[in-house]
């Protein structure tokens, strides 16, 4: 029986503010999010970690896809997505993503948005792994979450009635005598009056956090994806599902053994514009694993890379861009040559390391199409959601579009009206926060257990650390110690469900069960904590899709 906290040791609020709707997070999912329920008529108190513009979509290289080519169909857009989501993808979920996609694409263009255009003046358009069309719209060569962040941004910014608090973290969820979401309460740093533990009254919270990439001790997300939305949501009894999907980017620049934090990513739309993946002999060993070679989605990749260093012994493999010349470099892909001249790698002549690292979260708080969660009044968007989009593994830059398309419908619930105001009651029990020197601990552990490779006894080793560090309980809330108690609430939820699900899907490889069991497993692990903390895992059936029908076609 595993048994997490239901509520952060924190100080009782000191200060108090009122809103119409919360918004915690300032991503693509966060900001857009912020926009539709101004537009809607109602307060908007805009809650960021850290500053505004760094949020995780910053960090976004590759682009954001959609069906904007006249040789392209959102039908397609689905095709290729249910085929990465390896049987897991909802439906209905997908179908609203590709179909109100590009004209979410168009808002952000309206809002501001600059993307790189090709000669005839239209969006320039290219491939990444898993699709089948050119369909990958991107922004200063590989700085497309930046631009997108810094439209969105700018139109906060320039929008009366949105407030923003700036370098507050998210602690506990306030509820009604109902269990319905009625605000929340954070932890804010040195903002005047609003400092220290307050707490925020609104019907409508929306958790737009991002990431857990640092559950892992190499990941490319930034250090303040801690899975806090998760967890928050987590501790209020709301459902979470897909925790066990993690992908793995097959190509992050590898930095030597002792690397630990936020890994640079090298774009997947290197190997869209031609560079081929190589071991040390310099053997292509992606051709004849996949139809689509180094162009397979990204768990093939990051499988296939993992078994050619385990053959071989390597620590990473390498990434061969030659062939593109500096001046392609220097104008496509500026940020990652940075990257590269910081460690004396020149791509026009040097192979490049690479292996993978964590990247992004398919799971999160279960949703349903319009990012309602379990728990009345509470809503989530964007990579702390679990939408049924990603399946068992997110198809490349369909995240940034999730963001975008289910802003828009949270949106649209909200205009229809807010959820009823009511008093929050005072939480019960014992808070609970763990000691920042469990981290480390919890990373590597994660890492080695529950990482690209998985099996009974790795997962079984990792759960038992996880119990031990439950036991490491600080008097001292702080926030690296509240992150510490929401990375371990998010690991530990995810290790078991991982160890619960014996088969191979997706970016979930089981070395002990490497087959795909659809007679067993085609189910979504969908688990929620009981009054008492205790976690309850309920297995959900997935809609039929044609995933398994275009998989066959296409091979």
């Amino acid at each position: 029986m595993i048994r997490l906290p239901r509520r952060l040791g924190a100080p009782a609020p000191g200060w108090t503010v009122d809103s119409d709707v919360v918004v915690v997070g300032s991503g693509v999912a966060g900001l857009t999010t912020a926009l539709h329920a101004r537009a809607a008529g109602y307060r908007v108190l805009l809650v960021t970690k850290a500053q505004v513009d760094e949020g995780s979509t910053r960090w976004a290289q590759g682009g954001i896809a959609a069906a904007l080519s006249p040789d392209d169909s959102p039908f397609e857009h689905e095709v290729d997505t249910l085929v990465a989501g390896a049987g897991l993808c909802d439906p209905e979920a997908v179908r609203a993503l590709v179909t109100e996609g590009p004209d979410a694409v168009r808002r952000l263009i309206a809002l501001g948005a600059r993307f790189d255009t090709d000669e005839s003046g239209g969006i320039a358009l290219t491939r990444e792994g898993g699709h089948l069309r050119d369909r990958i719209a991107h922004a200063g060569g590989d700085a497309t979450g930046a631009e997108i962040s810094r439209a969105l941004v700018a139109a906060v910014a320039g929008r009366a009635g949105i407030q923003l608090l700036e370098n507050a973290l998210a602690l506990d969820l306030l509820v009604d005598d109902r269990g319905a979401a009625q605000g929340l309460t954070l932890h804010v740093m040195g903002q005047g009056q609003h400092d220290g533990v307050g707490a925020v009254l609104a019907p409508a919270i929306v958790l737009a956090t991002g990431g857990l990439g640092q559950v892992f001790s190499l990941s490319t997300n930034p250090s303040v994806a801690t899975g806090d939305g998760v967890a928050l949501a987590l501790r209020a009894g709301a459902a979470v599902a897909d925790l066990e999907f993690v992908q793995f980017h097959p190509t992050v620049l590898w930095l030597g053994e002792d690397a630990q934090g936020q890994q640079p990513l090298v774009s997947e739309a290197v190997r869209g514009e031609g560079a081929v993946l190589r071991d040390d002999a310099g053997v292509r060993f992606m051709e004849g694993q996949h139809p689509l070679a180094d162009l397979a989605p990204r768990d093939v990749v990051a499988k296939g890379i993992m078994r050619r260093m385990r053959e071989t012994g390597a620590k990473h493999v390498w990434l061969d861009a030659r062939d593109f010349g500096t001046e392609m470099w220097e104008k496509r892909f500026p940020t990652i040559l940075a990257s590269l001249r910081a460690i004396d790698v020149d791509p026009s002549t040097d192979l490049i390391p690479v292996a993978p690292a964590q990247h992004y979260a398919s799971g999160g708080v279960r949703t349903d199409a319009y990012g309602r969660s379990s728990v009345r009044g509470l809503y989530a968007v964007g990579e702390c959601a679990c939408t049924g989009v990603h399946g068992a593994n997110r198809l490349a830059s369909n995240s940034l579009l999730e963001g975008l398309v289910f802003a828009s419908r949270i949106g649209d619930v909200l205009a229809a009206g807010l959820p009823e105001r009511r008093d929050p009651v005072s939480p019960s029990g014992d808070g609970v926060v763990l000691s920042p020197a469990a981290r480390r601990s919890l990373q590597v552990a994660m890492t080695e257990g529950v990482g690209v490779l998985r099996s009974r006894d790795s997962m079984a080793t990792t759960l038992g650390v996880l119990y031990a560090l439950a036991t490491t309980v600080t008097g001292d809330p702080q926030t690296k110690a509240w992150e510490t108690t929401n990375l371990h609430a998010v690991a530990t939820v995810l290790a078991a469900n991982a160890k619960m699900r014996k088969e191979t899907r997706g970016s979930h490889w089981r070395e002990d069960f490497p087959d795909t069991d659809d007679e067993h497993w085609r189910v979504r692990l969908v688990s929620h904590l009981d009054e008492d903390g205790v976690l309850v895992t309920e297995r959900e059936t997935v809609p039929e899709s044609l995933g398994a029908e275009a998989e066959e076609e296409r091979a």
